[in-house]
């Protein structure tokens, strides 16, 4: 706006920072009246039947664990991060390429947090040694880049596989680099689910394995995680200068990592964690609020919140601040509590302790996946499961057994009526061991 007798130009008044701030704090305070006043929604006929835990028969589910855990190493880590075989056919193992490599490192995240809970409740060695070997392979996506950015995956430049990899994932970038005095090409374009999948598995760890080493290495590898995201505002920054994504917008993230940060290297990001806390605790709610909006489309969201808020709320020690973090995930909980959801059932557990009903329930949804088969059958019950909203999504949460196929079977909408593939793709089952091993440390089994 030009002022009366003046060539100069200024800002239109409360244009400027504060106001965006005042804005802000005037969105998070409409969103937290909003959820508080809405009462309980009522709750939808239930899936699955809650027993009693001690007559569901649980025999044997340690051993699928451990099955699952050694077919995970045999088959799923051919460079040391989490990839999925594609097989000959339906009916036979033999391996001829790998695909959804570019989710490589939040399931090795996923992996590392499974093997260090299961370290924590039997000592296992092997389960030790399987922790080092996914805490190794994050390791190496982070050396690759040369930056401290953390690749999506790697593979060497002249494995057999190379190929398909890279062409299957040549919408997201692929670069080159040398490790241990080996070529390998490495997939970029990382988004904030793989920085967050990856947190969550170091944090778990750090927490679960006591082993000095293995603790020391996620301390230096935390920090250069961080450290390159702080150094850049908080913006995931390719090689050659592009974005590919940034935690703007997501105080919820940001808050989560910090937090891990400090709990890892007190020192070093502390008060770091402190100065952003006091900015950005009270928005914490608006992006989940907003997510919560549609409990079907990009349900993966909802993994994403809740692996960060399981650390950011358990982990923070000041009761104001934890506040503002509960009702944020009380928010998201509300929306997630009647999915069927054994993953999310043990991220409540961790932070709310026992509830009779839903740890009932887990026991059931954990028996339930075991009669799932491994490999991506295409599921179309469109027609035979009623629909709503939109011709893709069923009206009540589809019984585990039913859903469709995928990589980890949590993070998918549980009102998905159709998706898959051929019968060729093998899932790791990281979406059994994690909530198993969970439960058994929460003593839920």
């Amino acid at each position: 706006m030009k002022h009366k007798g003046s060539g100069s130009t200024s800002r239109p008044k409360g244009s400027g920072r504060g106001d965006r701030s005042l804005i802000l704090t005037s969105a998070a305070e409409a969103v937290r009246s909003l959820h508080t006043r809405r009462p309980a929604r009522k709750k939808t006929a239930a899936r699955i039947s809650a027993r009693p835990v001690d007559i569901i028969d649980t025999e044997g589910w340690e051993e699928a664990a451990l099955s699952i855990s050694q077919k995970i190493q045999e088959r799923h880590l051919p460079f040391g991060v989490i990839m999925d075989p594609i097989c000959v056919s339906p009916d036979r193992d033999g391996i001829v390429n790998y695909t959804r490599a570019g989710d490589s490192a939040t399931w090795t995240g996923h992996y590392l947090a499974a093997e260090a809970f299961r370290y924590k409740v039997t000592e296992s060695p092997d389960a030790l040694e399987n922790a080092r070997v996914a805490l190794a392979g994050i390791q190496s996506l982070v050396d690759i880049t040369g930056t401290g950015l953390l690749a999506r995956t790697l593979v060497p430049t002249d494995s057999r596989f190379a190929e398909a990899i890279t062409r299957e994932e040549a919408s997201n970038g692929i670069f080159k680099g040398k490790l241990n005095g080996r070529e390998y090409f490495w997939v970029g374009d990382t988004s904030r689910d793989q920085y967050c999948g990856v947190l969550f598995g170091l944090a778990v760890a750090h927490e679960m394995v006591t082993d000095p080493g293995v603790r020391s290495e996620i301390a230096q590898l935390v920090t250069r995680l961080l450290e390159f995201l702080v150094d850049h505002h908080w913006a995931v920054v390719m090689p050659d200068g592009r974005i590919s994504t940034v935690f703007i917008g997501r105080p919820d993230q940001q808050l989560a990592l910090l937090q891990i940060g400090r709990r890892v290297n007190s020192g070093r990001f502390s008060k770091l964690y402190r100065e952003r806390r006091s900015a950005l605790a009270r928005f914490v709610i608006v992006p989940i609020a907003f997510e919560v909006l549609d409990d079907h489309n990009s349900y993966f969201k909802f993994n994403l919140a809740t692996i960060n808020l399981f650390n950011l709320i358990r982990w923070e020690d000041s009761s104001q601040f934890k506040e503002h973090f509960t009702f944020a995930y009380t928010v998201l909980r509300r929306t997630t509590d009647d999915h069927g959801n054994a993953h999310f059932n043990m991220i409540d557990r961790a932070l709310k302790g026992p509830d009779r009903k839903r740890d009932q329930e887990t026991p059931e949804l954990l028996a339930a996946w075991l009669r799932r088969p491994s490999r991506d059958e295409f599921v179309d019950l469109r027609g035979t499961i009623p629909s709503c909203g939109q011709p893709d999504r069923a009206c009540h949460a589809i019984p585990v057994e039913q859903r469709v196929r995928t990589d980890f079977l949590w993070q998918r909408s549980p009102f998905l009526l159709v998706g898959g593939g051929s019968g060729l793709i093998e899932a790791p089952g990281i979406d059994f061991i994690l909530p198993y091993w969970m439960a058994r440390f929460y003593q839920v089994l």
